[in-house]
């Protein structure tokens, strides 16, 4: 099973890296401007991907300017200098989707991570609100089952990732403007 979820896994990751490209550059880009400005970059994981608000705030190598957005007493505490990365398993995250809509009203610019969702077009989605949206390309688990069902959905995995492909790019970004 593990050489299956390896190479399912593998096949993720190849068509975010071919597809997700673009997005991943114009989101460093988005929140270079935080760390350029004298602004923060304001990272909101909903559930699983509190993994992605660990890896930038305590991981072994931290987002420039990094903060939690749940840190904040008040979203109006946010300046026009400031971004945030919003991350959810699917684009049709209530939470995610209600965060990004209050951060919009705020003028805020943001980067939103998560699975693209088709579905009734009249529903906001985290990627109809965000600024920047890089899709994981994740909508099923890995695995099929012996009785038919399937099993292995690694959305932390897939949204570690992007997260990795923005702050890679970023670090670049940053390192051409010294």
């Amino acid at each position: 099973m593990l050489k299956i979820f390896t190479t399912q896994l593998q096949g993720i990751y190849n068509k975010m890296g071919n597809e997700e490209d673009l997005a991943l550059e114009d989101g460093a880009r988005m929140l270079a401007q935080a760390v350029v400005g004298e602004g923060r970059i304001y990272i909101y994981g909903v559930k699983e991907m509190k993994a992605v608000e660990a890896e930038a705030i305590d991981g072994a190598e931290p987002m420039d300017t990094a903060t939690l957005l749940s840190d904040l007493d008040n979203y109006h505490d946010l300046t026009d200098t400031d971004r945030a990365l919003i991350v959810s398993r699917f684009s049709t995250d209530n939470e995610a989707v209600s965060t990004a809509k209050a951060l919009k009203e705020l003028g805020i610019e943001m980067v939103g991570i998560s699975t693209v969702v088709d579905g009734d077009s009249a529903a906001e989605t985290l990627e109809s609100i965000v600024d920047v949206h890089i899709d994981l390309k994740l909508k099923k688990p890995l695995i099929p089952g012996d009785d038919g069902e399937r099993y292995g959905f690694p959305s932390s995995m897939a949204a570690l990732y992007a997260y990795f492909g923005l702050s890679f790019t970023l670090r670049e970004m940053l390192e051409e403007q010294e």
